[in-house]
């Protein structure tokens, strides 16, 4: 069993959520499955990403908006966090060593931080039965989420999957189970620097316990905030 559900356990109950199969609820936007999307943030402002139907990965993937080539590092934030593993309270680092974002709400916390986007190349090497046909991948969502802004594809690094359960065993085998959510569990993040967060519903079947669906997410604005708690965009 992956380690994280014990350094951190999950949440009892879940803030109601309105949205679910059929579609999201008032506020939210939906990402369809296997497909991505890119949202600006502000310093102060809130994503939230949210599982309307259980059981699917979503990669995050922060970039500088004033300088595309400062990009999160799984590496630092694991180094400066000493430990391959994110929840509240954990901050979200860069190739510069400066801090994107933070982590204010986590209703899972079993997130992983160590596999790269999947691309072509994932479902060519470890999808064989698919014969190498063309394949929506992570990578691919993100490069077209974030190449309009500047952003070069080859600067797209390893993400942070957010509910995604990787985990080692005695002799360092990777594993990787069903991801542990249930309809309406949900991540949070601050932005501490304005960023630019590239997300995505994730593509790998594997990965999503064979059927791969949405991902919500809802933006809070920190400039129309009351009393310093952002307001949905």
């Amino acid at each position: 069993m992956n380690p994280a559900r014990r350094r951190y356990p999950r949440a009892v109950d879940l803030p109601t959520y309105d949205g679910g199969p059929d579609g999201p609820a008032a506020g939210w936007t939906r990402i369809a499955p296997q497909s991505g999307a890119a949202v600006a943030l502000e310093p102060g402002d809130r994503l939230t990403l949210l599982d309307p139907c259980g059981e699917q990965v979503s990669d995050l993937y922060l970039v500088a908006t004033h300088d595309p080539a400062e990009v999160f590092s799984s590496g630092r934030t694991t180094d400066f966090g000493n430990s391959v593993y994110v929840s509240a309270g954990s901050a979200l680092w860069s190739n510069r060593s400066r801090v994107l974002a933070t982590v204010v709400e986590d209703t899972v916390g079993t997130h992983d931080l160590t596999l790269t986007p999947c691309s072509q190349a994932t479902f060519d090497v470890l999808y064989p039965d698919l014969g190498g046909a063309p394949h929506p991948s992570c990578y691919a969502n993100l490069v077209a989420a974030l190449e309009p802004h500047g952003v070069d594809p080859d600067r797209i690094g390893v993400t942070l999957n957010v509910f995604m359960d990787v985990w080692t065993d005695e002799v360092g085998e990777l594993h990787i189970d069903t991801p542990p959510t249930r309809p309406g569990d949900r991540f949070t993040i601050e932005a501490v620097l304005p960023v630019l967060a590239g997300v995505t519903a994730c593509s790998a079947e594997k990965s999503n316990n064979g059927t791969c669906t949405p991902i919500d997410y809802r933006v809070e604005r920190a400039s129309t905030s009351d009393a310093g708690h952002p307001s949905p965009a």
